[in-house]
């Protein structure tokens, strides 16, 4: 008997729906989102990020992720469950993260904004394109003075802005080793980028 919305599915109902993904089996997912989009949706998301537009955002990004992967999910004696709630929690969280540094940063040039004009003084010379190439180019070379691995997360998740998980996945590591090797690789940054 196939296991709706209100109650959990057994594992062995999980590995066969598992399994079916990974054949390539795309409809599969309608039942693994009949079990577990409401209460990711509930009960993951919408606590860590409390917009519900973009927690609906986050709900699908979680399953798009999770069936672009899913032939790198493994087996256990546990429910896909707690996979599926480490995808949406990591999304919620750079979403919500994203969100604050944007409302710091109009926020603060909004000030600034108001503060020029009623200080009277100009604003800020818009030919920037010579301090931009200049300091592109010193990255550029900071880049290349450093470990590859280091310079490749950096690339990625700072100047691409990728999110986490894709990161990991294009350096084939799990996003909690991509974390470490993103926090070496700005240690080692400042020590060869020009004050």
């Amino acid at each position: 008997m196939p296991a709706t919305a209100d109650d959990s599915p057994t594992l062995e109902q999980e590995r066969e729906v598992i399994a079916r993904l990974q054949r390539g089996d795309r409809p599969a997912a309608a039942e693994l989102y009949l079990w577990y989009g409401d209460k990711l949706y509930r009960a993951v998301i919408l606590p860590r990020l409390p917009n519900p537009e973009l927690a609906e955002d986050v709900l699908k990004d979680t399953f798009r992720l999770a069936m672009e992967r899913i032939h790198q999910f493994r087996l256990e004696d546990r429910s896909i469950w707690f996979w599926l709630r480490r995808i949406a929690s990591n999304r919620a969280i750079d979403i919500h993260r994203a969100r604050q540094r944007a409302h710091k940063f109009h926020e603060k040039h909004d000030h600034q904004e108001v503060a020029d004009r009623t200080m009277g003084r100009p604003p800020p010379r818009p030919d920037r394109a010579p301090e931009i190439a200049e300091t592109k180019s010193m990255v550029e070379l900071s880049l290349s003075r450093m470990n590859s691995r280091y310079a490749m997360a950096l690339q990625l998740r700072l100047i691409e802005d990728r999110d986490r998980e894709e990161c990991a996945a294009l350096m084939d590591v799990k996003v909690g080793t991509f974390d470490v090797l993103l926090h070496r690789a700005c240690k080692a940054f400042k020590k060869v980028y020009p004050p």
